[in-house]
């Protein structure tokens, strides 16, 4: 399972939060803009947390709103797994509340996926690596 890129973005299609791996950085805007206008054509009227999968370039695209952000994430190979990456907001979050949290967010991402590969999908243990680290604030 290999993560390319994972995003959050707001209502607006302002991006809050974006890891890129392995993604060159001339992609990086293609990536931004594709996934944005694939939000904001298929996620309005959408249900809090229901999943959409694309694909796009032969890589997956999993996306759903929690609360008002929302979530996309690029992988290759298999898909299924890179739904656990919405449990990092516990329950869903503002815009407000999810900019609050940075850091603690930010923490999260870094846990679950390492290098592009995703490494730790159980919510019990990417909270307790967590509570060892304290968050670097942007």
């Amino acid at each position: 399972m290999t993560i390319l890129a994972v995003l959050f973005a707001n209502s607006d299609g302002n991006i809050l939060i974006e890891r890129f791996h392995g993604v060159p950085a001339e992609e990086r805007l293609h990536w931004r803009s594709f996934l944005v206008k694939l939000g904001s054509e298929n996620l309005k009227g959408s249900k809090n947390e229901e999943l959409h999968v694309a694909s796009h370039k032969s890589v997956s695209i999993v996306y759903t709103l929690i609360g008002d952000v929302c979530l996309y994430i690029v992988g290759k190979d298999e898909y299924d797994e890179l739904a656990s990456v919405k449990d990092v907001c516990a329950k869903p979050p503002t815009e407000r509340l999810f900019l609050d949290k940075y850091g603690r967010i930010c923490l999260c991402l870094d846990e679950i996926v390492w290098k592009g590969l995703l490494e730790n999908t159980e919510k019990d243990r990417v909270r307790r690596l967590i509570r060892l680290k304290p968050p670097v604030e942007p």
